[in-house]
């Protein structure tokens, strides 16, 4: 493990740390939206769901172009696009006072966290040693979880819920974060910038080609579409029934509850269950932790004790964690090396599930109201489900390019 630790490039500690204090800003303000669009702005549940999926819906048609140009013009200047860019857009948050203005703010949110979030996870593949780059990655994961324990309980405290002034916090937390990530870039200026070696670089079409004809890649982007489809349905669907919910009598302050146990449970389960999971092959973990998300939104939805609701939490942080800690090495793994950040940038599609959870959720709510939670929640559980054939039809796929590998090197197969 020490070993380990030493081959990681101070950048990529930049990039770790940055994300812990980039995630409580985030999770002090983000998560509170649809609360506060319902309570204070008098939106309904559905123009609340629209507004939520904003954010996703832009950066699905967004990711792979970000991720393909940071290929292009450099990792570094991508970067510092995005990352300045979400310091305006959360001072636009703190002064929006119409729902119209939420809406274009939280798209230029998605935007910004499509450029940023494919070409970070492409720089820390990029400068860390193969045999680090899981440890790498968990590292980062582990930081989000850091950065959501903490955000939601100062987000409590300040009133998340009735202000939106908290934002202007975000913006002062990313604009030290762009100055700390231009002083590395300064130290080391060798590092994300454009490989001007491959003169045959594919075009944004050829690359968009490329990676969508690799089947194994495409099956799994789909299954991973309904996986984030349910974890969607945490930040969202649940956080407006437990707003509106009779049965509930301090929703926001329940709901903050939830969000920080679920960063706890992440940090306090992660390291076992990542080393339990890579014993089996890399989809068969994303299946079971899909089976777990999607138990737990069916009981989300038979539960309104605080108690109950925080053991539902521990089933869905399970799930979480099973399905979310292998996947950046699992795409490094498929990626050609010069096209890394257009499989990134390709694989964030996946959010297409987080565009459609607000959506679904919120016309859900609406339409059959929270008095028929259960059957709600069951209808979420099951979609999520949806997401079981394609994974194993992945799994499969893997399964049969290892075997043709070894077959050519002469090794012995071991299934898994």
């Amino acid at each position: 493990m020490n070993a380990h630790l030493k081959q990681i490039h101070p950048l990529s500690w930049t990039i770790i740390i940055g994300t812990i204090f980039g995630r409580i800003a985030i999770s002090m303000s983000i998560p509170f939206l649809s609360i506060y669009l319902i309570r204070s702005m008098g939106a309904t549940p559905a123009e609340t769901g629209i507004v939520v999926a904003a954010s996703s819906l832009i950066g699905v048609f967004a990711s792979f172009y970000g991720g393909y140009v940071s290929d292009v013009i450099g990792r570094k200047k991508v970067l510092f696009i995005a990352i300045f860019g979400w310091v305006l857009v959360f001072a636009g948050f703190a002064f929006a006072n119409k729902v119209w203005i939420f809406f274009i703010m939280n798209a230029l949110n998605g935007l910004c966290r499509a450029t940023f979030e494919p070409t970070s996870r492409a720089l820390l593949a990029d400068i860390t040693p193969k045999e680090s780059k899981l440890l790498v990655f968990n590292l980062r994961y582990a930081a989000i979880n850091i950065g959501v324990v903490i955000g939601p309980l100062l987000g409590l405290q300040a009133g998340a819920s009735d202000s939106n002034s908290v934002f202007l916090i975000a913006a002062a937390v990313y604009a030290c974060y762009g100055i700390c990530l231009v002083v590395q870039f300064r130290r080391y200026p060798e590092l994300g910038q454009a490989n001007q070696a491959n003169e045959q670089r594919l075009g944004l079409i050829e690359a968009l080609k490329a990676t969508g004809r690799n089947r194994t890649f495409m099956l799994v982007l789909i299954g991973m579409i309904f996986c984030v489809l349910g974890y969607g349905h945490f930040d969202s669907t649940l956080a407006q029934y437990m707003e509106m919910s009779p049965r509930i009598e301090e929703g926001v302050r329940w709901f903050s509850y939830l969000i920080s146990l679920n960063a706890v449970v992440v940090l306090v389960i992660q390291y076992p269950l990542v080393r339990f999971a890579a014993r089996f092959a890399p989809a068969l973990p994303i299946i079971a932790g899909n089976l777990f998300t999607g138990a737990s939104l069916v009981l989300f939805g038979m539960f309104d004790t605080l108690p109950l609701l925080m053991l539902g939490v521990v089933i869905f942080t399970i799930g979480e964690v099973l399905v979310f800690t292998a996947t950046d090495v699992l795409v490094d793994r498929i990626a050609e090396p010069e096209l890394r950040g257009a499989y990134f940038g390709m694989f964030g599609f996946n959010n297409l599930g987080a565009v459609l959870a607000p959506l679904l959720g919120g016309f859900l709510l609406e339409g059959l109201g929270v008095a028929s939670s259960q059957l709600i929640f069951a209808l979420l559980g099951l979609t999520t489900f949806a997401g079981i054939p394609f994974l194993y039809l992945a799994h499969r796929s893997m399964q049969r390019l290892e075997l043709a590998r070894v077959k050519r090197e002469g090794q012995p197969f071991i299934s898994s």
